[in-house]
């Protein structure tokens, strides 16, 4: 994300009581993610994975090494949620786990070949159509759309988010 600086200062949010309700935005985003998704479910569907692999297996495969505290803080679910899911993507071979090296009892995740090879398919399957989506709009959209997004998350979340994304 090198085009916007997350860290700038970010303006007051917006006034509740004198903003109308952006419904249209609402549905908007609601039918985006379904169509955001719907390509990788397909993929997904073909070995019995769902949505929560396909964030599992982003996340580790875009971070080597990643804790699985640091997983979980990510994506915000507990580590019952992110039990069933792992286990399944470690036994089939999407990811492996090694203990930390300070701490044997700290598992860090990476994804092996064949993990890469399908966030690869998935991501490449996101991308066609966020490019899409970009060519439609004038230029300076690409900044615009990526400071909506940014905004979306929850202001305390955003530096982490930004850092994440930045790869630090």
């Amino acid at each position: 994300m090198t085009d916007v600086n997350f860290s700038d200062t970010l303006p007051a949010e917006p006034d509740a009581s004198t903003t109308a309700i952006p419904i249209d935005l609402i549905e908007l985003l609601f039918f985006a993610y379904r169509d955001f998704t719907s390509d990788p479910d397909a993929v997904l569907a073909e070995f019995g994975f769902g949505r929560a692999h396909h964030r599992v297996l982003h996340f580790v495969s875009r971070n080597p090494g990643l804790r699985v505290t640091d997983l979980l803080a990510i994506l915000k679910i507990t580590k019952q949620s992110l039990a069933r899911v792992l286990k399944q993507l470690v036994e089939e071979d999407y990811i492996s786990q090694e203990p930390g090296p300070q701490d044997r009892r700290e598992r860090l995740l990476f994804a092996t070949a064949r993990g890469e090879a399908l966030a690869a398919r998935l991501t490449d399957l996101q991308t066609r159509r966020i490019r899409r989506a970009l060519t439609a709009i004038p230029p300076g959209g690409q900044d615009i759309a990526r400071q909506f997004l940014y905004h979306m998350i929850d202001p305390d979340q955003r530096g982490d988010v930004a850092r994440l994304i930045d790869g630090e």
